[in-house]
This record gives structure tokens, sequence and C-alpha cells, in this order.
């Protein structure tokens, strides 16, 4: 079974399910929103896609390339002398992002692409060229895709040295890594039948951003919401002297404040499943014109809507020699609303710890003045602030950029798909940042005095 076409999985429905206002103000008032966070029962659909992610276990190359990278013995070098903070200074905060979203990930996707479309081409019948694969054969194929590596990866990388062509690098180590398989060794011109690289790396983004977002993203998002969510049921009963215009102003709760934001961003969630990952399989110009030529007795619009959606991704039809991007536009839109509630919860906790209604628990040896030893700085929710903040540059760049293509096509966007994880990276470390901040906070007794429920 495919995976359902949208962002539903394990994580969305979560996701979905995060507490949301649903009395009246002035029960509210007294903290009564503050529900616990829950799972509710998934839809069908969303229950299909959780098992057919967790039958793919994409984890489990994901976190293999990982250990792969840490066991590097240059890697506190490569660490220091990163262009990218991403890279260094926060490698560990987003580490877990990189094999989607890197070269390597960008590669292996298109190794995935590449066999699976050969083995598409075995199951049509008007295509006698490349007969049936035999169970062997196909488990050739399969653990080509399972087992790639980063050394892999750097054999395709040496191809491309030569070829000075990236897409044209993976054909070419595909089929030097299948002629010793008598069976795959008689179709290799047929890894990149019909195909413009575009197809390609379409559907490789495509998958990055599907895998990536479920697998590492909406889990941290959840988890941001959760803890939200426990500071509005903990502090439903802690009241509060509100401010309008910096002045103080009527009473409220801080559960309550906290309850705001939570559903805030609960409803943002909810509209990350309508977003569906598309993806184009059509040539070219986006007219099969090669396929058409050499099989014009073969429904190709049929035959490359199957294949796109075996891949769990929805398939769309009218396309130039690139997919539009405009998925990609309203997933990054998303991404930038959530992150802009947040910066607004970080930027109210910074004057809520400043105000002394929050404190700050110290850790043992760490300094928050080089000069001032008394102090401890926000620094958590600073730091996602700014990263929210760069993040946001980027993926509204990303946005507005993406959907625009002269004609049927130019090169414009393919350095700029580059940038996907970038983008994704600030916003994971801002909300890694977050949670930080929040789990050293308690409240400010002496500035509120102590409650009792």
């Amino acid at each position: 079974m495919s995976a359902p076409p949208s962002l539903k999985s394990p994580a969305t429905a979560a996701f979905l399910a995060s507490p949301r206002l649903t009395v009246a103000p002035r029960a509210a008032v007294l903290g009564a929103t503050a529900q616990p966070p829950r799972r509710l029962s998934c839809s069908a659909a969303v229950g299909a896609g959780a098992r057919d992610l967790e039958m793919s276990a994409p984890l489990d190359w994901a976190a293999r390339s990982v250990g792969e990278l840490e066991q590097a013995t240059d890697l506190d070098t490569f660490c220091m002398m990163a262009l990218s903070p991403l890279d260094g200074r926060y490698f560990r905060f987003i580490k877990d992002l990189m094999p989607f979203f890197s070269e390597f990930g960008l590669i292996r996707y298109r190794v995935l692409v590449e066999v699976k479309w050969l083995l598409k081409l075995s199951q049509i019948p008007e295509v006698k060229e490349v007969p049936p694969f035999s169970e062997e054969a196909q488990l050739f194929l399969d653990a080509i895709i399972q087992d790639f590596s980063i050394n892999d990866a750097k054999e395709v990388k040496q191809i491309e040295k030569i070829t000075n062509h990236d897409v044209k690098a993976v054909e070419y180590y595909l089929k030097q890594k299948c002629s010793s398989n008598p069976e795959v060794a008689k179709v290799l011109e047929f890894f990149h039948f019909g195909c413009t690289s575009e197809d390609i790396n379409n559907l490789s983004h495509a998958l990055a951003l599907k895998e990536g977002v479920n697998t590492i993203m909406f889990p941290v998002m959840i988890d941001v919401c959760s803890a939200i969510c426990s500071l509005a049921t903990e502090n439903a009963h802690v009241p509060l002297l509100s401010k309008t215009h910096g002045q103080p102003a009527s009473p409220t709760t801080l559960g309550k404040e906290m309850a705001n934001f939570a559903a805030r961003l609960s409803d943002i969630g909810k509209s990350f499943s309508e977003v569906k990952i598309l993806g184009k399989f059509a040539g070219a110009v986006g007219n099969y014109n090669a396929d058409v030529v050499a099989y014009p007795e073969i429904d190709w619009p049929k035959m490359t809507e199957e294949f796109v959606r075996s891949l769990g991704l929805e398939f769309n039809p009218y396309v130039t020699q690139i997919e539009p991007h405009d998925y990609i536009s309203k997933l990054f839109n998303l991404f930038v609303q959530f992150n802009i509630v947040l910066t607004d919860f970080d930027r109210d906790m910074w004057s809520y710890i400043s105000a002394g209604y929050f404190k700050q628990i110290p850790k043992a040896g760490e300094v928050g003045s080089s000069t001032m030893p008394h102090k401890i700085n926000p620094i958590n929710f600073e730091n996602s602030e700014g990263n929210l903040s760069v993040s946001n540059g980027l993926l509204c760049n990303l946005s507005m950029k993406l959907p625009i293509s002269r004609l049927q096509r130019d090169l414009t966007d393919s350095t700029v798909l580059r940038n996907l994880g970038v983008g994704l990276g600030h916003s994971l470390l801002a909300y890694k940042a977050t949670m930080q901040g929040i789990k050293k906070l308690e409240v400010g007794v002496l500035r509120l005095g102590p409650f009792s429920s």
C-alpha cells in the first residue's frame, strides 16, 4: 500500500490533536482551556500512512548515515571550518535533518528514483526490451537503495568530476554498479529512459520534504506545542496582571496566556495535512515526447501517474520541464506562520522573565555573562527568535522564487532548491532552543506570590 499523498503521518496525527480553546472566555481566564496533550483516533488515510511509514523505515538509513558522519575522523575540523553555522556550531542540534537535505540525501533519492523507474518499466508489457525481473534481480536492485552509504555517494561525486552533470553521474554510477548482475546488465540504458533530469530531481526533493518533515520536523513541533500546553496546565490558576501598550491592564492567568499560544500553533498545525506533496514525470517539456516516439501505444500519463503515486506522492499532470513548486510555497508559508507565532511566544517569554514572572533555573557550570556573574540571560528564547528570523527570511524567499520559471523552464530553481534544508534547519534549531528555554523555567513566586489551585 502506498502512502497517502499529503504530509499525513503519525506525527501529523498528533500534531492535529494539539489542544484547542473550546470553552467560554470566562472559563478560559481561569485556565480551564489548558487541556493535556492527547492523541485522537486517526482517520483511515492517516492510519494507512502511518503503517507505510513504518514499513519503509526511513529512519534506518537516515540514522546509519548520521552515524557514518559522526565517525568521521575529521568531523571536529570540519565543524570548526564550516561556513554555515548549521554545519558547524549547531551541528549536534540539526544533524538528524542532514540525511534528507544534504548532498548525500539528494544523491540517494536520485538513486532511489532511477532504480524504481527501471523496476516500473519492467512491469509494462509493451516495453519488451525490459522484461520482468526475477526475484533475485529485484532484491539486487532494492539492495542498492537500502544499502546506499556515504561512500557510495562519494563514488557518484567522483563520476561527476568527469561528467560535470550531477544526475548523469547517478546514471553512470548505477550502470557501473549493475554491470555485474547478468539480468540487469542487459537493460542498463533504460535507467534513464524518457527522463529529463528534472523528472529525477523533482521527485527526489519531494521525497526529501515528505520524509524529512514527517520524520524530523513534525515531532519537534509537536513537542513545542505539548510543552506550551503543559505550561498552560501547570499555571492555570496563577493570576497575572496583563499589560496592553506596555501598561498595567486587567487580570488574566498565566495558564490562559500560554493556552492562547498552544491554540494558535495547533490551528496552523491542522493546515499542514492539507498540503499535497506533488511530483511530475513527463519528460523534457511535460509532453512525454520521447516516450511517445519510442512506444506510442502506451498510455504514458497513466503509467507515470502510477509510478509517482507508488513513491507516496501526488501526481501533477500540468507541468512543463519542471513541477511548478507551488506546493513547496504552500508548505513553507505554513512554516513561516508557525514561526511567526513562535516568535511572538519567544518575545513574550523574554518579557515575562524580565518582569520576574518566570525565573530561569541555573545550571551548574554555565556562565550567564562574561562580566556579570549574577545574570541568567534568556539566551534560549533569544536564540530561537534569531533563528526563526533567519529561517523565515529563507523560507519566504524560497516560497516567492520557486513558483516562477521562465517559459517552459529556466535553471534558477536548481541552486535555490539546494537550500530547502537550510531554511528548515534554522527552524529546527529554533524549536529546540525554545524547548530548552521552557525546561529552565519556574514561576517567579516572589513576584507573583505563592498560589494554590
